[in-house]
Formats: C-alpha cells, sequence, structure tokens
C-alpha cells in the first residue's frame, strides 16, 4: 500500500493494493469472453451443428435473457450469503459450463452450455460491483470501476482475435475451453480479495423474483423469435396463435406488464417496510433513471453491430473468422481504450457533456457507416466509421456505470450491480434479436422490392428460386441453391444480383436506424449529473 493521497484538496482514504482488481476485472471478462466468442464462431458453429445463424443467436439471447432475468435474485444471494463465498462458487459453475460448451455435441447443448453461463453470471455481475464496494473507495473507485469497462471492452478484443485465429486454423471449441482455464485462475486469486460477511437477515422476495424474471424472458424470447413467428400476424413457424396474431409481439406486450406489476409491487413491499427485490432509491432521481436509460441503448447498439457485421462477413462473404477478427479488431479496440481513458476526462468534462457528445458521435458514424459501406469491410472510410463508434461505445459503458455507482451508498453496491447486470443483458439480448430480425425482414422486404415487375424473372422463376424466403446465405450456397432450377445463366445471374443489393441494402438500412435510436437517447442523456470539473461525488 502506497500513502495517502489528496483528491479535491481533501486526505483520500489510504490507497490499496490493485491486485484484488486482477481477480475482479478477470471475473468480467470471461463473461465478456464468452459473448464476444459466440458471433465470432458463428460460421464454425452453423457447419458443425447444421443450424441457422439465427440459432447461434438463440445461444447469446439466452445467456443475455438468464443473467437479467436472476440478476436481481444474484445481488440478494451475495448479500445474505457473502459476496465472496457465492462469487468462487459462481466461477466454479461458469467454468463447468464452459466445459459443457467446449464438447456440445449439437446446437441444444450450446444453448443450455449458454445458460449454465447465464446463471452464474447472475452471480458474478453483481458480485463484481460489491467487491469493488468493499476493496476499493473514492478515486480508486472511480478508476476500478473504469478498469471494469476496460476488461469487458478488452476481452471483447482478445475474443475477436483468438476466436478469428483459432476458428480459422484449429476449430471454434478451443476459444471457448481456454475459459475452463480461466476460470480456474480467477478462483485462485479470488484469494486476494477481502472476505466479507453475509447479513443472514436478508430477505428474499420470492414474488418479485418471479415477476421480474417472467418479464425479461417474455420479453427476450418475444423480440428472439420477431421474425420466424411474425411481427404482427402468425407466420407459419409460430408454434401457435392468438387469434391469428403471433405470440412474440403478444409475449413484448405481457412482458411489460410483468415489468410494471414488479415495480408496483416493489414500491408496496418498501411502503409495508419489507425488503424489496431491488430497492427502488437506485432508480429514485431523473439522473439515476437517465443513466439506465443510456446504458440500455449503448449496450443494444454495441450486440447489434456485433451481431450483424460478423453476420454479413461470414455467412454473406464467406471469409473466415479471422477476417472477422480482422475486420472487428479496430472497433473492439478503440472501445477498450476508450473506456479506459474517458476516466482521465472526468476531470475537464461533466458527464452530461460526455454523454452528449458521445451520441452523437455514435450516431455520426452509423450514418457514415451506412452511405460508406461496401463489400468489403476493410476499406479506409469503414474503418473510421467503426473507430468513431468504438470512441463513443466505449466513453458511455464506464461513464453511465459511473454514475450509477457515485450515487449508491456501499450497502447497496450489490443491488447497482444487479440493476447494471438486468440493463446490460436484456440490451443485449434485446439488441441481438432485434438486429436478427430486423436484418431478415428488411432483406425480405428488399427482395419483394427489387422482383416486382423484374423482366428477367418471371414469376415461375420466382416461385422455383424462392429468393424472398432466403435469408443471409453467401453467393456461393445461392449458386447452389439456384442450380437446382431450370434457370438460364442469365437469370441465375439476375437473381444473384437481385440478392446481393438486397443484403447490402438491409445492411444499411438497419445502420440507419440504430443511428436513430443514438439519436433519441441524447435526450434522456441531458438529464446525467453536471458536476463541475474535477469533482468526485460523494456517495
Amino acid at each position: 500500500m502506497t500513502a495517502a493521497t489528496t483528491v479535491n484538496g481533501e486526505a483520500a482514504q489510504q490507497r490499496e493494493s490493485w491486485v484484488p482488481l486482477i481477480a475482479i476485472a478477470l471475473g468480467q471478462a470471461i463473461m465478456s469472453y464468452n459473448v464476444a466468442s459466440l458471433p465470432v464462431a458463428m460460421s464454425g458453429m452453423v457447419e458443425a451443428f447444421g443450424a441457422p445463424p439465427t440459432t447461434i443467436a438463440t445461444g447469446i439471447v439466452a445467456y443475455s435473457m438468464i443473467v437479467a432475468g436472476f440478476v436481481m435474485l444474484g445481488a440478494k444471494l451475495i448479500q445474505k450469503l457473502g459476496t465472496l463465498k457465492v462469487f468462487r462458487v459462481a466461477i466454479v459453475v461458469f467454468g463447468c459450463a464452459q466445459a459443457l460448451m467446449t464438447f456440445s455435441p449439437n446446437a441444444t447443448s450450446m444453448i443450455i452450455a449458454q445458460a449454465l453461463c447465464g446463471a452464474a453470471a447472475a452471480i458474478i455481475v453483481p458480485s463484481l460491483v460489491a467487491l469493488i464496494a468493499e476493496n476499493y473507495h473514492g478515486q480508486q473507485q472511480a478508476t476500478a470501476v473504469g478498469a471494469l469497462g476496460s476488461a469487458r471492452a478488452g476481452a471483447g478484443v482478445v475474443a475477436f482475435l483468438v476466436g478469428g485465429i483459432l476458428g480459422t486454423y484449429i476449430g471454434w471449441r478451443p476459444a471457448f475451453g481456454l475459459l475452463m482455464g480461466a476460470s480456474a485462475l480467477v478462483f485462485l486469486l479470488s484469494f486476494r480479495l477481502k472476505p466479507d460477511q453475509g447479513r443472514p437477515n436478508v430477505t428474499i422476495d420470492g414474488v418479485g423474483v418471479i415477476l421480474a424474471a417472467g418479464a425479461i424472458i417474455l420479453i427476450s424470447f418475444g423480440f428472439n423469435n420477431l421474425n420466424g413467428w411474425g411481427f404482427g400476424l402468425a407466420g407459419p413457424n409460430a408454434p401457435f396463435s392468438l387469434l391469428g396474431l403471433s405470440p412474440a409481439p403478444v409475449m413484448i406486450v405481457l412482458g411489460v406488464v410483468l415489468g410494471q406489476g414488479f415495480f408496483m409491487w416493489s414500491r408496496r413491499r418498501e411502503e409495508a417496510n419489507k425488503t424489496p427485490l431491488l430497492p427502488l432509491s437506485i432508480l429514485a432521481s431523473p439522473t439515476e433513471r437517465a443513466a439506465v436509460y443510456a446504458m440500455f441503448s449503448v449496450v443494444a447498439l454495441e450486440a447489434a453491430l456485433n451481431f450483424s457485421v460478423p453476420l454479413y462477413i461470414q455467412i454473406v462473404q464467406g471469409r473466415s473468422p479471422l477476417a472477422t477478427a480482422v475486420a472487428m479488431l479496430p472497433f473492439n479496440l478503440t472501445v477498450f481504450f476508450a473506456a479506459l481513458v474517458v476516466v482521465r476526462f472526468y476531470q475537464k468534462f461533466s458527464p452530461r457533456q460526455i454523454a452528449r457528445f458521445s451520441f452523437v458521435l455514435c450516431a455520426a458514424a452509423l450514418i457514415w457507416l451506412a452511405f460508406v459501406v461496401r463489400n468489403d469491410w476493410s476499406s479506409i472510410p469503414v474503418l473510421f466509421g467503426l473507430i468513431a463508434f468504438g470512441i463513443g461505445q466505449g466513453a458511455l459503458v464506464t461513464l453511465v456505470f459511473n454514475v450509477l455507482v457515485t450515487s449508491a451508498p456501499k450497502e447497496l453496491a450489490g443491488d447497482v450491480g444487479s440493476l447494471r447486470g438486468t440493463t446490460n443483458n436484456l440490451a443485449a439480448a434485446v439488441g441481438t434479436a432485434l438486429a436478427g430480425a430486423l436484418m431478415v425482414g428488411l432483406l425480405s422486404a428488399a427482395v419483394m422490392t427489387r422482383l416486382a415487375d423484374n423482366p428477367v424473372l418471371p414469376v415461375e422463376m420466382q416461385q422455383q428460386v424462392d429468393l424472398d424466403n432466403i435469408t443471409f446465405v453467401s453467393n456461393d450456397q445461392f449458386e447452389t441453391i439456384i442450380a437446382n432450377t431450370d434457370a438460364s445463366d442469365e437469370q441465375k445471374a439476375e437473381a444473384i444480383r437481385v440478392n446481393t443489393e438486397a443484403r447490402l441494402n438491409a445492411l444499411k438500412i438497419g445502420l440507419l436506424i440504430m443511428s436513430g435510436l443514438a439519436i433519441l437517447t441524447i435526450i434522456p442523456a441531458g438529464r446525467l449529473p453536471q458536476y463541475r470539473p474535477g469533482e468526485i461525488p460523494p456517495p
């Protein structure tokens, strides 16, 4: 330890060793690495399991859905039983889930493995915030929170590089096998963390758990199946219909209703002097609610981009996982450094100023990408767009989380962590599911527009090729599909041209819609704190 330092002219608490932060940051890193590896391994899993890309996306949604649904329960468990003890158990479960992931024989096993990872992460996520609050204070705490955001972004960089190299030359499975060893390392390093005592008097709100989990699972599951089951009327793949309506939007509406029920129930418990699952005090002010809205938006945007780009590079262009890693490397590296460096700007700019600038930058970057993207993701204009989006995204992830942490007392750190986990993972699930549904829906609409009155492709030929039911496939795969038809060479070339243009158009429109979300979030970002430059607000 070093001597006490001074912050804003006041004596700060004695500085703690940074060694415990390694265990905390690695705990964040293994979760982020797992999620970031799934898009990189998409083509390998599609080939190994014989499943479409949307099924692989279900694995991402399953993980995020479980974390978001049960992270508030995880926060109460660590308060009741002790953070460090429960954290170690969760790390062991996460490592075992990665063993199942590594040796999954089919897509179902993969989804189960990701669900188990989500169950472990539902405890790890609030544990990390509680461990930071237990081990660090003041400026060190702000730095530790920034390191947590950097660990998340850095793990994404490593996942894309390692997953890309291993996926290209060996296979996708070793990329997940590495997490077994990483989990063991986190378990060993956890013995450097300060032990804490649980509070046996903490009660767990069972009704709140059911309402929260039900709301989040219904919303996530509904968004994930919008494309397959139908946006409005029930499609042919819908398991059932409700008076002709698709169950997907109905699930979303029911999820929102259950969510409102959860807040009403929590308010009643607080009025009766009982412990709610989530203390509503951490959402009492407009500032805290604005931080949650901003966090949801930026994570959803990141998830949508992280799904859309690998989808296009691997599935459409048929390029290797390594090519995907190289294409996404500028974005992930920028997110990593922005999340780390943004803490330094707290001394000169307020959170409100940083957030507004970052969302404007994200929106401008997405609009730029929509206009410059072509079939070559390595082009310089595209790289500039990815870097600009990465700067805004990395700054926002750390900023809004730090606003929530600094506004809550230490004893509610686990609840802040659970709120962060719920928001992050619900946003990731919705962002990924909506990106998949949006891209396929836009593709179908673009194809139908181009097929109308096409003189080269008569109706009879369109029915043979069935373009409007083809999702994102490479030109090589598409050529195999139309090879079984009696189309002439001219008609085959025209069908490929229509599909190629429609795919690129769907991606461009999708990026513009994402930019619209970034622009809308500038409004709640204006409710973030207006701290004086250099001021570190007390909890």
